[in-house]
């Protein structure tokens, strides 16, 4: 099973890419892309994926489309690219919670 987002062994788990951070010279270094530019990727790939489910199910309702598994695997590829961020998210929230009791 592919990995549509990159979250497992994706982009950010690859090291350093050419025209990246360690090319840059940035802080980053040897450990590739910053979070915020793998979110904001894994957010555009999200968004893409739920215009391409709902572009298939508008196909599939006006009759220019007739593959029902292919409507139902953009359909599931798009839910689960949303739930796994939805789980970045929840993790992202708790880990500043975290933060802020420490500082109380």
């Amino acid at each position: 099973m592919s990995d549509p987002i990159g979250l497992v062994g994706g982009q950010g788990a690859q090291g350093p890419r050419p025209g990246g951070a360690a090319a840059r010279g940035g802080a980053e270094g040897a450990q590739g892309a910053a979070f915020k530019e793998v979110l904001l990727e894994n957010l555009r790939q999200a968004n893409q994926l739920e215009q391409d489910a709902t572009r298939a199910v508008e196909d599939l309702m006006a009759g220019r489309r007739r593959d029902v598994e292919g409507v139902a695997l953009a359909t599931q590829k798009a839910d689960t690219a949303f739930k796994a961020l939805q789980a970045v998210r929840n993790k992202v929230l708790e880990a500043f919670e975290e933060v802020k009791q420490m500082r109380a």
